[in-house]
């Protein structure tokens, strides 16, 4: 199971806005295992099919519902992604991590999901925090990443909620490197003014 522990995102006059996120205990180790379970559904396997979806299943649904905002549909997007992995595993080099391959194939779908919505204006009431009240951080983080645009939501997601390195973000999205940095940069500048504005004391 994945350990959970906070990062700041952004920070301001003292204050810090928490993302909460999975960290991997020891992802070098699961890499090797999943390479020896994909050797053997290369040959057939059904047992080893079943234990790799097992073990991505979980964090497969969650990056879709972070992106998607929609749980129900994290759910279908993560089955789609590994019925397409595994028809397509003959396309994946022996020496490449089938953790990034499913991921890859996950954030893509979600993002081509995304281009068929038709575009929805986010709403969003400002969040006032008063004398002896508890603001609820999770539930205004969702709903601001929600008023941002698909690229910069998705860049933010993929950074600092799941880790993804600036070259894995880029083999995701197909942009370059560069693209990514500009993107996170201001990515995280909106965030922080989104934040400050909706914890604003009236």
């Amino acid at each position: 199971m994945n350990d959970i522990s906070p990062r700041t995102v952004v920070s301001y006059t003292g204050t810090k806005v928490m993302f909460n996120l999975s960290l991997s205990s020891n992802i070098a180790s699961r890499g090797i295992e999943d390479a020896r379970f994909l050797e053997r559904c290369r040959h057939g396997d059904e047992e080893a099919l079943t234990v790799l979806i097992d073990r991505h299943r979980a964090r497969l649904i969650r990056v879709a519902a972070n992106i998607l905002r929609d749980s129900n549909e994290a759910e279908d997007v993560a089955q789609e992604a590994f019925l397409k992995a595994f028809r397509e595993l003959h396309s994946l080099r022996e020496d490449r991590a089938f953790s990034g391959y499913i991921y890859r194939i996950c954030v893509r779908l979600c993002m081509d999901r995304l281009r068929q919505r038709k575009a929805e204006p986010a709403e969003f009431d400002s969040v006032i925090e008063h004398e002896g009240s508890h603001i609820d951080n999770k539930i205004v983080i969702h709903k601001l990443l929600g008023q941002l645009s698909e690229d910069l939501r998705n860049t933010l997601i993929l950074r600092e909620m799941e880790q993804l390195s600036y070259e894995e973000i880029a083999d995701v999205m197909r942009v370059p490197v560069g693209t990514v940095r500009s993107r996170l940069h201001v990515a995280r500048e909106r965030f922080r003014d989104l934040w400050m504005a909706a914890t604003r004391d009236s």
